[in-house]
């Protein structure tokens, strides 16, 4: 059984076709649980049963049939199938090109030939301290419960709506949330109510276009007793239940004339009348609403009244499509592969980088909605840990967009993507982005301070 990080034998995977160097290091390490592979195969069965939080790879394994180098083909599944692993590479006398190259692929650490073993326990021990540390630290940041928790987002576009969200939600000024379907708009309704001061008191939620227009007045406003045929007794509607906190009314732009009319009376009066009541009943409550219409134009067609447009519309949250958000996608389609590995109980760890790029690349018509249903299938569909581009279902679709012809807003668009997905492959991380875009870190610094891009150093 591996033990736990609490532990104190951490699992240690030693890849080496050497028979005595492997007997040798088997017994050089006191403080760990010695796991031995000779080649891919062996080493990769070791991983998956063991999940050592350490590796020494040597980088001079033969080469398999096919001419593939084996230490590198072996070091990069490693980091595919379980990137928190610590690779230390282990590389013949001088022999640093390798060693570069295996640290660009993202190594821990390198060492060079003859084994001097104390030297190398040194090496590993580091390597596993840090690997404890960064559990513990994803450990603690998993367990801070942040109201905007179920926002994930890497783009300037979604930072700049997370913060009107903390702006917005302190104050009680009704907000109309703008965005096409399947954006997450419900996601901020529920951020903005926990960052109020209303977050105590309830968050109702009706959604205008999904209730037959007959009913839904009388679950806005609820009935009296007797007041038509089935009102066997007087009911509250979803106004004076959410009476206190906040009523959220999702696709308002579907709400009938005639019920635009009654609402817009409350909004004024903040009182209401039940369906058959005589008299007025006082409700404290501050009202968001949603929609992905066009109100401006539903208010020129004579379908949407523009008193009420108004008074709802104090103040506006657009939400960008996922198309215009770019990173998002992958991070978000790395949370829900994560999310539904763990929930639907298979083991699957990864994208292939095919994958990604069909992730980046998509139009994504249907937004995270549609997002998170194709992870959520391709979780139950993949067959290896890591889902590919078939396991996604992608369609051809024709992704020409209409490019500037100015060469520094060509220049400054490529920058901006380019930094997008290394972020975004990196999970934040600085120094790896910087590694991975080949820049230094000051200037990874002024390129994220040029694009607005508030990330926090997660180093």
């Amino acid at each position: 059984m591996v033990k736990s990080l609490a532990n104190s034998k951490h699992n240690l995977l030693v890849v080496e076709d050497d028979a005595g160097l492997q007997a040798q290091l088997r017994w050089g390490f006191e403080n760990f649980e010695v796991v031995t592979a000779e080649n891919r195969e062996e080493a990769i069965a070791a991983l998956r049963r063991y999940e050592p939080a350490v590796v020494t790879l040597d980088l001079g394994l033969p080469p398999d049939p096919g001419g593939v180098t084996e230490g590198f083909a072996i070091l990069q599944e490693i980091l595919q199938l379980s990137p928190e692993t610590k690779v230390i590479v282990v590389t013949g006398h001088d022999d640093k090109n390798n060693a570069v190259q295996a640290i660009g692929m993202g190594a821990f650490d390198f060492y060079e030939k003859p084994i001097d073993p104390q030297l190398l326990n040194i090496v590993v021990e580091r390597a596993a301290r840090v690997h404890a540390l960064e559990a513990e630290n994803r450990r603690l940041e998993a367990s801070v419960q942040s109201p905007l928790d179920g926002l994930i987002a890497a783009s300037p576009e979604m930072h700049k709506v997370s913060r009107t969200i903390e702006k917005l939600a302190p104050t009680d000024v009704s907000t109309l949330i703008l965005g096409e379907s399947g954006t997450g708009k419900e996601v901020l309704v529920k951020a903005l109510h926990k960052l109020s001061d209303r977050s105590e008191k309830r968050l109702v939620a009706i959604n205008c276009a999904a209730i037959p227009e007959n009913l839904l007045e009388s679950e806005l406003f609820g009935y009296e007793k007797g007041a038509f045929t089935g009102a066997n007794k007087t009911t509250p509607g979803k106004i004076e239940v959410a009476d206190g906190g906040i009523l959220f009314l999702d696709e308002v732009g579907d709400l009938p004339l005639a019920l635009q009319a009654k609402l817009l009376r409350f909004l004024q009066e903040r009182v209401i009348e039940r369906v058959g009541g005589r008299h007025e009943i006082p409700v404290d409550i501050r009202v968001v609403c949603a929609t992905h219409r066009d109100l401006k134009k539903l208010i020129a067609d004579g379908d949407f009244r523009e008193d009420l447009y108004y008074r709802i519309n104090e103040a506006t949250i657009k939400v960008p499509p996922l198309r215009e958000r770019l990173g998002d996608a992958v991070v978000l389609a790395k949370a829900f592969l994560e999310k539904f590995s763990k929930q639907l109980k298979f083991n699957v760890k990864g994208f292939t980088p095919q994958a990604i790029q069909g992730i980046e690349s998509y139009n994504w018509p249907g937004n995270v909605r549609e997002l998170e249903n194709r992870v959520k299938r391709a979780v139950i569909m993949a067959d290896t840990q890591l889902v590919n581009d078939e396991d996604m279902e992608f369609e051809e679709v024709d992704t020409s967009e209409s490019e500037p012809f100015n060469l520094r807003e060509v220049r400054d668009a490529a920058e901006l993507r380019a930094v997008q997905r290394a972020m975004s492959q990196t999970e934040g991380n600085i120094s790896k982005t910087a590694d991975l875009l080949g820049i230094t870190r000051p200037t990874l610094y002024n390129l994220l301070k040029k694009f607005n891009m508030d990330v926090a150093d997660k180093d």
